[in-house]
């Protein structure tokens, strides 16, 4: 009773997730009128966050036994989501965090094709619910050096190999090498590739205080007590010093290319980056976005890259094989990844707008990746190649089409609690390792401002899951290592015509973040402080403590 006369039983469902009150948002829940299977998944989530994990396990359960079918729209009615993938994803999860309960979810499968689009009445849907069972306390973690290895690929310098038990691992000169990434591209406040011709490379350059020495890898500093100024305790370190301390071994590097679209090696210091990997032991992983963003392909805009048009593949490849011809002997050099979200549908125009028709002729596409793929491993030898896919959408075509493929890059953010069945399903649909190419979460949220504790509490789950996935533990054994995005805020992404100099607050788009929305501008796990010290001041949030923690040496 007092909690209706507050009127706290009056807010809507969605909003009661965030009450502190579970009794309140269990009420709530239970007198919606969304669908029973919606109901029962996130009745299950108010008991998980209550603390009756037991209760919740046999809930979550209860919503794939019985509603495996079940689906809501998202805020912009842009994507349907399941709730059944993500009960046995927080089964999983539970059963992992809580080894007290002494159980685990066993023989689970669900299969929805056609998901990935909206039409929700073209779905098949086939699953088996498996079953709970005893956790067998006497079973042995895999040991890599007891099994076979029954697959390799690549006979180089670099390679990936499986084992009899389906595991997947990278391998550096014989030894494991286990991915721990960021998206580095230090951009300075005001600059962003709407006025910056180089803005892949301009880091690389950057000597705004004219001493000879390169701004970003070697002259930034750390302003710990964030008055906004160098004190004579902060010393500059630099970015390349702060990556190898948090334990980075890779960086993210889009290869440029230049204003008329083609490949100029003068875009890249070389001697930089083979300083970045012989002082602090970061290599790097080469992209090109293989038409995303009309790059590479010069096609127009509006209309986006055609993987039917010969002349635009002839050019994107001609491109392709220039980069790995030039660079392929260096030694920061990990691999090759194609394209960035390719698949993206072309209809789509938001500030990710990839731009390309691969969506829509997925065929082409996929025969495209494998003759590029193809034409680089006849060029180099010593480095795998990797797709870079938003999610893992057109995995069925790349199957059956990109056999040069050596592995699955994806760009997933699909919420704190990790990646739910992506590690099963690729295993199960496209047997390749994984590298999260790209994953991560904002530090800003709509009702509370900068919220660093959220951040940190998004990328542990999401780093845990990666671990957790890699080869020789209890789970998938096809994670490869992951790449945040991203190392450092920049201030350009919020393209509704604010300037690349102020740093905006404003939601670009529906997300799976703390506060439903991504704020493009603040997705670094370190920022620029109010910006007047750029390209030099850092502030290390939260979130760049936990990977030192978890990374560091």
């Amino acid at each position: 009773d007092i909690k209706k006369s507050n009127g706290l039983l009056n807010i809507g469902h969605w909003d009661s997730l965030e009450l502190n009150d579970s009794q309140a948002s269990f009420y709530i829940w239970a007198k919606s009128l969304e669908s029973n299977g919606v109901k029962s998944f996130f009745t299950a989530r108010v008991l998980e966050n209550s603390g009756n994990i037991k209760h919740a396990v046999k809930a979550y359960y209860a919503t794939l036994v019985h509603f495996p079918k079940a689906f809501c729209w998202g805020r912009d009615l842009s994507f349907v989501w399941y709730v059944a993938p993500a009960a046995i994803d927080h089964i999983k999860r539970l059963c992992r965090d809580y080894p007290s309960l002494g159980i685990e979810l066993i023989d689970e499968y669900i299969d929805i094709k056609n998901g990935d689009d909206t039409d929700a009445t073209n779905d098949i849907i086939t699953v088996n619910p498996g079953r709970l069972v005893k956790v067998d306390e006497n079973k042995a973690r895999t040991k890599l050096s007891d099994l076979d290895i029954i697959e390799t690929r690549g006979n180089g310098e670099v390679q990936l190999v499986k084992f009899s038990n389906g595991d997947w691992q990278i391998q550096v000169d014989g030894k494991p090498y286990f991915i721990q990434g960021v998206t580095y591209n230090p951009t300075r406040i005001g600059l962003g590739p709407h006025n910056d011709p180089k803005f892949f490379s301009s880091w690389m350059f950057s000597d705004v205080n004219n001493n000879g020495i390169i701004d970003a890898p070697y002259e930034t500093w750390v302003d710990n007590n964030k008055n906004g100024k160098q004190d004579n305790n902060e010393p500059a370190v630099g970015d390349f010093q702060l990556l190898k301390d948090m334990g980075v071994n890779t960086i993210r590097f889009v290869i440029p290319n230049d204003p008329q679209d083609k490949y100029d090696p003068s875009l890249i210091d070389k001697e930089l980056l083979r300083d970045m990997y012989n002082d602090y032991g970061i290599r790097a992983v080469m992209t090109d976005y293989l038409g995303a963003y009309t790059l590479g392909s010069s096609a127009d805009w509006a209309t986006g890259t055609d993987y039917r048009n010969e002349d635009q593949k002839k050019k994107m490849k001609e491109v392709v094989r220039q980069k790995v011809t030039d660079l392929k002997d260096e030694p920061f050099i990990l691999m090759w990844v194609l394209g960035n979200e390719n698949n993206l549908t072309i209809d789509y125009n938001g500030v990710n707008a990839s731009r390309t028709n691969a969506a829509n002729y997925p065929i082409e596409f996929a025969k495209f990746l494998n003759e590029v793929a193809e034409m680089i491993h006849e060029i180099d030898g010593n480095h795998p190649v990797a797709i870079g896919n938003m999610g893992t959408g057109l995995m069925e075509y790349y199957n059956e089409h990109t056999p040069a493929i050596d592995i699955f890059g994806i760009n997933s953010y699909p919420g704190k609690e990790g990646f739910g069945e992506m590690w099963d399903n690729v295993k199960r649909y496209y047997d390749r390792p994984i590298l999260l190419i790209e994953y991560g979460c904002d530090a800003y949220d709509q009702k509370f401002g900068i919220n660093e504790e959220a951040q940190y509490v998004y990328h542990k789950g999401n780093i845990r899951d990666i671990i957790f996935n890699q080869a020789g533990g209890s789970f998938s054994g096809n994670a490869i290592g992951g790449i945040i995005f991203e190392y450092l805020d920049e201030w350009w992404k919020d393209t509704s015509g604010n300037p690349e100099d102020l740093h905006q607050n404003n939601p670009q788009f529906p997300m799976s973040f703390p506060d439903g929305f991504s704020h493009e501008e603040w997705l670094g796990i370190v920022g620029q402080g109010s910006g007047k010290n750029s390209p030099f001041e850092r502030r290390l949030r939260k979130t760049y403590y936990l990977y030192k923690d978890i990374w560091g040496y």
